[in-house]
């Protein structure tokens, strides 16, 4: 008999690994739990996706997501290709730039307990839901790290996320079962246990386009521009590219949204470029694709170590488009200087511009940077054999 009043549990998905009765199914049931998911677009949140249908494709193995709301108090219940999305009520993302509720810790076990989950996979650094289900969920935990330091130059929020990795990260790290690192350079990195599974590419979507020396001058950036994210360094790219000013016909193409968008409009006028420079914004899809097979070449300029493990470089790569990084974070684990792409110092807008200006007066060094960072996609950063590794992981527990 139904009642007019249905619960949250009412309305969960039924997933094997919670059969009637009480009775346990052969299955293993995996819960990715991640503070932000798709259509959130970020390479913290594609990775988490690519685990999720990974564990969903596999036999043996059931996925369902647990994530934080977008906005609202409210938990809502979707679907991802198939794969249950349970997306927790968010009372604020004031606190360090993350979504907060001080409910999550009950309704993470009654989701966990209600949907049979057997092993949790957690992602972060942002502080919070991940922690929790690591902490709290009372499963075997594998924990993705995808950051080093998250210590940005931002006064209070340093302090407090200085707090939370002495104090808090570590006991963390020590409930998991099994680490993951995404790079040499995330916090993970290093401990006992602890495995490098890096982010990867879906070679088949992400191909080359024309060889980069017959390409339009264009340089390209795709990425966050937050006020909170200044640590990208787009003001650093803007005035990088204001010394290619000589060069005929190059021009600058911005692809990303965030509440500093304004700010990089009002510096491109500030420093005379803004007709030569193209904000776009968010784009996705086939649309993100053409642009990065597009560019002549894509440039990073990230001033931290909070930049782990540079997703936008291997699709870059896989396009065949040399690339252009500061040598900070994870970038040079990812660009091999001279032979995929080439290295600047972080924040030094001058020697960006000299790296950026050797690509577009050498075709031919630019087309072997490309072909090579192709072959460098395809070898070390194929998706599959990536979480094969996963799923090797999930059964071990």
């Amino acid at each position: 008999m139904s009642t007019a009043r249905e619960t949250e549990a009412d309305r969960a998905p039924r997933v094997a690994g919670a059969a009637p009765g009480g009775r346990r199914e052969a299955v293993r049931t995996v819960a990715v739990v991640a503070p932000n998911y798709w259509p959130k677009i970020g390479g913290a949140e594609n990775y988490a996706r690519r685990v999720a249908h990974a564990v969903a494709a596999d036999p043996g193995m059931r996925a369902v997501v647990i994530t934080a709301s977008p906005a609202g108090w409210r938990t809502s219940v979707g679907h991802d290709g198939g794969v249950p999305v349970i997306r927790l009520g968010t009372w604020s993302r004031r606190l360090v730039n993350a979504p907060v509720s001080p409910l999550w810790p009950l309704q993470l076990r009654r989701w966990l307990r209600r949907l049979g989950v057997d092993v949790v996979n957690a992602h972060a650094p942002v502080p919070g839901l991940g922690d929790l289900a690591v902490l709290w969920s009372g499963r075997p935990a594998v924990l993705t790290y995808h950051a080093g330091s998250m210590i940005k130059g931002h006064r209070f929020r340093d302090r407090l996320l200085g707090l939370y990795e002495r104090r808090v990260l570590p006991r963390v790290f020590a409930r998991a079962r099994a680490l993951v690192a995404v790079s040499p350079t995330s916090l993970a990195a290093g401990r006992a246990g602890a495995v490098e599974i890096t982010p990867g590419v879906d070679v088949d979507r992400f191909t080359p386009g024309p060889p980069a020396s017959a390409r339009p001058r264009t340089l390209v950036y795709v990425g966050r521009m937050d006020r909170a994210s200044s640590w990208k360094g787009v003001d650093v790219l803007l005035r990088g590219f204001a010394e290619l000013a000589d060069l005929p016909g190059v021009r600058l193409r911005l692809v990303g949204d965030g509440d500093a968008l304004s700010d990089h409009v009002a510096l491109a006028e500030r420093l005379g470029i803004a007709d030569r420079v193209e904000f776009t914004g968010a784009l996705t899809g086939d649309a993100l694709v053409a642009a990065v097979q597009r560019a002549a070449v894509l440039v990073l300029p990230s001033l931290t170590e909070a930049e782990c493990h540079p997703m936008v470089l291997i699709e870059a790569m896989a396009c065949g488009t040399p690339v252009v990084g500061s040598d900070v974070g994870g970038i040079p684990h990812v660009l091999t200087p001279d032979v995929t792409g080439l290295l600047f110092p972080p924040g030094d807008a001058q020697a960006l511009a000299a790296a950026c200006r050797r690509l577009l007066r050498d075709g031919a060094l630019a087309d072997r940077m490309g072909a090579a960072g192709r072959r460098r996609a395809v070898e070390r950063y194929a998706w599959p054999p990536l979480t094969d590794r996963y799923l090797a992981l999930f059964r071990s527990l």
